[in-house]
Order: structure tokens, then sequence, then C-alpha cells
């Protein structure tokens, strides 16, 4: 009897431990068995595919004009600023001639002296006409009294030919005595004139100067000086330009500017509150500039010309130097199949990707035609509507994975 109740209770602990044993097993499998890993999916889409490089830039007109001084001068005070319209012909500047300058004790001295000297050298040009005018009056007394003896065969054919030559020797010294006489008075009046300068030029008339005009219907976009002031030849005055006609100066990188043709559509953004207004590539300049980016980074850049579509209305608020952000488009493709650039997975020997099938991964290989940083348009491969992975990293074909449940 003792013998049956022992054996009945050695069945049960076996039991009891098989079943311990089992639920351990169970609990471990368990926590070993490889989980379906949550996942992002996109569907594949069929659109048009766009690629462009976007950069920054400013504005300029496409025509701007500078003003100069023609002659050292004096300029009066402007009297436009800045943004003021202008229409082609308005006075944009006067100009007088420069007043003689104000003489020191020391100047004014040297320049009596110089007074000095020049009415002496007058007076003795003026000696030496006086003492020509008789030598010529000598010489053609004797040239008239040779005529006569030589007409009575009282004198010798050379004789006479002497007199003569002397007579007009003589009138050839009185001619250039005259001259310098004229001479010494010119170098007199200079010297006065710039000894009573000083004192005449405040007593004096305006007198007329220059007046500068506009050559355009357009704005004036800069004033190089704010006040009346004393100007030099050639001097930077002011500038204008018709800000109805701006474009875009893009700084594009080196190595991607041989993507862009000219011709190629652009879309210019000037912030959020404003509307983005259309252009297109107009020229690219074959030279490249050093420009150090924010990294310190030494970069080579190529200047590309965008003409602004003038008929958006958004335009008319636009001005010189203004910052603008471009969208330029180098590669356009309508009504292609497209996935998202996140979806795709480098292969073995090419791109494949995901899909979504029955909760497992499927890959499928793809040929990829082109990409940019949002969209991939690849070949013929897919249909639109099938969920691809995002993001896909390391899961492999015929992994078990399950979509993110929404948020609630």
């Amino acid at each position: 009897m003792n013998d049956g109740k022992t054996s009945l209770s050695r069945r049960r602990r076996w039991l009891l431990l098989a079943l311990l044993g089992a639920l351990v097993l169970l609990l471990v499998l368990a926590a070993y068995w490889p989980r379906a890993l949550v996942v992002e999916v996109a569907s594949v889409s069929r659109g048009d595919f766009e690629r462009s490089i976007e950069e920054d830039g400013s504005l300029r007109p496409q025509q701007r004009y500078l003003i100069t001084a023609p002659s050292a001068a004096q300029l009066q005070r402007p009297v436009l600023r800045v943004g003021d319209p202008v229409r082609r012909g308005d006075v944009v500047a006067r100009l007088t001639p420069l007043a003689a300058p104000l003489l020191d004790a020391r100047t004014r001295l040297m320049l009596q002296q110089r007074v000095g000297s020049a009415d002496a050298a007058r007076r003795a040009a003026a000696a030496q006409v006086q003492r020509l005018q008789a030598a010529l009056a000598q010489a053609s007394a004797d040239a008239e009294r040779a005529q006569r003896l030589a007409q009575g065969h009282f004198i010798a054919a050379a004789a006479l030919e002497q007199a003569r030559l002397a007579q007009q020797a003589a009138q050839q010294a009185l001619a250039a005595a005259q001259a310098e006489q004229a001479m010494a008075e010119h170098a007199l009046a200079e010297a006065r004139a710039a000894l009573r300068g000083d004192d005449t030029a405040a007593a004096a008339p305006p007198a007329p100067g220059w007046t500068l005009r506009s050559p355009v219907d357009g704005q004036v976009i800069k004033l190089h000086l704010q006040s009346a002031a004393v100007v030099a030849a050639a001097q930077p005055l002011l500038e204008l330009a018709d800000l109805r006609a701006l474009e875009a100066v893009i700084e594009v990188l080196s190595q991607e500017v041989g993507q862009i043709q000219v011709g190629a559509p652009v879309r210019l953004s000037f912030g959020r509150t404003a509307a983005d207004v259309p252009g297109r590539v107009l020229r690219i300049e074959p030279v490249a500039v050093t420009r150090v980016s924010a990294l310190g980074i030494a970069e080579q850049r190529v200047n590309v010309i965008v003409g602004l579509d003038a008929a958006a209305p958004s335009t008319a608020s636009l001005g010189d130097g203004f910052r603008v952000d471009a969208r330029i488009t180098v590669a356009a493709q309508p009504g292609v199949l497209l996935v998202p650039t996140a979806a795709l997975q480098r292969g073995a020997a090419q791109w494949q990707v995901l899909l979504l099938e029955q909760g497992r991964a499927r890959a499928r290989v793809v040929q990829v035609q082109d990409r940019n940083a949002e969209q991939a348009w690849i070949a013929a491969d897919l249909e639109p509507g099938q969920a691809v992975l995002l993001f896909p990293g390391d899961i492999q074909d015929g992994q078990r994975v399950r979509t993110r449940a929404p948020a609630r």
C-alpha cells in the first residue's frame, strides 16, 4: 500500500519537473526567437523627376551707370537721395570751377617779386625794341642812299646789295624784339593775375560750370558723396540703374557648373513671404574665383548669370544686392517611376530595394536612371503602389518586418 503511494508521488514529481522544463524551454525559445523588425515604408509612385543644383547668390542691375566728374571742380550739394527716380535727361549733379586758392604771406611775397621781375623784363624788351627801331631807320636810310648812288654809278652793285641785306637784318631783329616784348607783357599780366587771384575770388560772380544729366530712366542706387566737396577728374559721384531689369549672380562650384546649360530653367526664392520668381540661365562666366566656405575650406566657384522674369509681380520690390536662393534645373523627365532615395540599398553589384510582402522583406534589383536628394528615377522594375522599406540598413532578404503602428 505504501509502495503504491510512493510510486504515485514520484510520478507526480517527475511530471511537475517535466512541465517546468518545458516551460523554461518555451521561455528560452521565445527569448531567442527572431522578432519582426519595425520599419517605415513608402509607396512606389509615378510622376515628374527633376534634379537641380541649389546655391545662393545676389541680385544686380543688368546695366549700371557710373556718373563721374569730367574735370577737377567743386561739386554742389546733391539734391537726390538713394532710391529717388530719375528720367533720361534729368540733372543729377552740378559742378562749378574751383576758386583761386588763398595766399599766405610767404607766397604773396614770392608773387610780388615775380611781378617785379616780369615788369623789369618788359621794360628791357621795350628798350630793345626802341633800339632796334632806330637801327632799322638807319639801315633804311643807308639803303635809300645806296640806291641813289648806284643809279649814278658812284658805287658798285655789291655795296647796294650789302645795304639792302643790312636793312632786312634790321627788320628781322626788330620783329624778334617785338615778340619778346609781347611775351614779357604776357608774363607780367600772368604774375599780376596770380597775385590778385585770392583778392578777387570772393567778389567775382560765380563762373559757369558743368551740368551732368541722367543717361537712363531709373533710380539712384548709390551716392558716393553726400555733400558739397571738391572732386578730382574722373572721381565717382553717383550710380544709376534701371531696377526693372535685374539679374541674379549665382556662385556654383566649378565641379558642378559643367552640368548647367545656358537656357536652363531656374527658380529663385527671396524668403518665406515672397513668391518664387522664374528665370533662365543667361550665361556662364568662364572664370573661377576662390571663396572660403564657412568651414574654412577654399573653394573654386563660377558665376552663373540668371535673368529674372520681369513680368513676375514679386520683382517690383527687389533691388541691387538682394540675397537670393536659386534652384537650377540640370535634368528633368516627366511621367517616370519614382521611389524615395532613402529606399535604395547597395547590393553586391547594383542597386536594390526591399519590398514589403506578407510581413517579410523581399529584395528586388532596380536600375537607377537618375536620382536627387529625395527621389530616384528607376526603370520599369516595380509597379506603382508597391510598398518599399525606407532606410533598410542591414535588413536582409526574407527577414520578418512589420510597419510602425500609427500614433494615437
